[in-house]
């Protein structure tokens, strides 16, 4: 069935707050969509962030940011006071279009930590929240308390026997931590509350939520230090290996990425076993998945640990079919998007094929004047999502003031106009909308037709990324309309809003 939706991330919805959470503008946004007929949001993953702020980079593939908890929500029962609420807000005034993640850091512990204290932790929700989670939860809780208690050091700067969860050492620190670890207890619980709410609410409205997994774990995160069997570390709990993408014309070196890489034989003896457990998990967060980086599936990577560039890594056979055959066995036929962006090789079509999940085609790439490719839209087929950008892309009016003069041509004429004017982005979004791509999806920026200043992120770059919001009532009704009629017009309406 055609339908369309918008991509924005939670750290970007407008807030008193500093960063966009679960709260009353989410809500509000999510009534915008519907009243516009959309019938998806696409968020980036939620998982608490490490260093450099990137969500693809968690401290564990199960958990959730803290800094999404709405603190409003925590006022009205009871954990927080008025006069809590309004320092938060003082903190924040002066940072409305960009988040300050070390003032969040700085700052917002300290009143969870508040709500924390006045909460009754022996409440029957919390405690069986406790227990159907453990899977995961125990693990996490333990993994960021320990890591307080070692002032905030990577996993690596612990204590070896600690590091290597030696069991007497290990009891007798989290004795020491046990406080700690109920607060980020605490923390999941709410943010688990509070995103099911906020879900519900979405599809009560006929909105569906699409997530985004990374493939790959961050080295310093629960995932590594509770489970090393998973992956290619050696006797010394070290990398082998990590994970990254070769030399291009837009890299020069490579891209490091850092991750340590699966140990695929132990996964496939144990019958895909934390795989299933982790897609499970995703899919009750989530309406449908999209697993980035889908290539390495096929083939991955592989850079010597200790390399200093990407130059250097060799291309090595993962587990292929053979993963999401098992995945259907045990879970059914799974809602994923597959992130196939970027070189492809004769395997990765065949995987994607034989996977029978959508992959994705961008609009930015399709306007390369020198050579044809099948991302321009007459060459789709309709087991696709379309979008006109992503969160690594700029934005569409940015992105036209820094390709080449022949491709900007080509693209205004592909699109039957003479030149740019006020309203191009809207020029893009009908493109995608026309096409026959099932699913169309637009980045917020795109629809409020705004420029680089906007982006979200640039790979291979640090410092500056994932930190765009939203400014308050900037989606007007005026292109709440537009985009809602567009969407009627192309028969991407959400037949459920529509029956309405």
């Amino acid at each position: 069935m055609r339908a369309s939706g918008i991509l924005m991330p939670i750290f970007s919805l407008p807030s008193k707050y500093g960063i966009g959470t679960f709260s009353k503008e989410a809500r509000e946004f999510v009534d915008q969509l519907s009243i516009a007929g959309q019938k998806y949001w696409q968020v980036l993953p939620l998982g608490p962030t490490s260093y450099g702020d990137s969500p693809y980079q968690s401290f564990s593939s199960f958990a959730g940011n803290p800094y999404f908890i709405d603190i409003d929500e925590l006022f009205c029962e009871g954990l927080l006071t008025k006069e809590e609420l309004l320092e938060q807000q003082d903190i924040y005034i002066e940072n409305n279009r960009s988040i300050d993640y070390e003032l969040l850091y700085k700052t917002r512990f300290l009143v969870l930590r508040k709500a924390y204290q006045r909460f009754d932790k022996n409440q029957f929700l919390f405690q069986q929240f406790k227990s159907e989670n453990e899977y995961w939860l125990d693990a996490y809780s333990s993994f960021m308390a320990i890591k307080n208690y070692y002032n905030d050091q990577d996993m690596y700067q612990w204590d070896a026997k600690i590091q290597r969860r030696d069991k007497e050492a290990l009891k007798e620190l989290l004795k020491i931590c046990d406080e700690n670890k109920g607060f980020y207890e605490f923390l999941q619980y709410k943010f688990m509350e509070q995103w099911e709410k906020l879900h519900k609410y979405a599809n009560q409205k006929g909105i569906e939520m699409i997530g985004d997994i990374p493939i790959y774990v961050a080295l310093d995160s629960a995932d590594c230090w509770s489970s090393p069997e998973l992956f290619q570390f050696d006797q010394d709990f070290k990398p082998e290996a990590v994970a990254g993408c070769p030399p291009d014309p837009f890299a020069k070196t490579g891209q490091l990425w850092g991750n340590p890489l699966y140990q695929w034989e132990y996964h496939k003896e144990t019958n895909y076993e934390w795989w299933e457990t982790r897609i499970k998990h995703s899919f009750k967060l989530y309406d449908a998945v999209r697993i980035d980086h889908f290539r390495g599936f096929d083939e991955y990577y592989s850079i010597p640990y200790g390399d200093k560039t990407a130059e250097f890594g060799t291309w090595k056979k993962g587990p292929g079919i053979d993963l999401f055959h098992t995945l259907n066995k045990k879970l059914g036929k799974l809602n994923i998007i597959a992130e196939d962006l970027g070189f492809l090789t004769d395997s990765v079509i065949q995987l994607l094929k034989n996977s029978g999940y959508p992959g994705m085609k961008i609009l930015q790439f399709a306007f390369d004047s020198r050579e044809s490719n099948d991302y321009i839209p007459h060459t789709y087929p309709k087991n696709c999502v379309v979008y006109t950008g992503t969160h690594d892309n700029d934005t569409i009016k940015g992105w036209l003031q820094s390709i080449s003069k022949e491709d900007r041509r080509y693209a205004l004429e592909y699109m039957g106009k003479e030149d740019i004017d006020a309203d191009i982005h809207w020029d893009f979004v009908r493109l995608a909308m026309a096409s026959v791509a099932e699913i169309a999806i637009f980045p917020i920026q795109d629809c409020l037709g705004l420029s680089s200043e906007a982006r979200i992120n640039i790979p291979s770059t640090l410092g500056n990324n994932w930190r765009w919001r939203m400014l308050h009532n900037e989606i007007t009704p005026e292109i709440v309309s537009k985009l809602g009629r567009l969407t009627d017009l192309y028969g991407r309406t959400n037949l459920l809003i529509k029956s309405k």
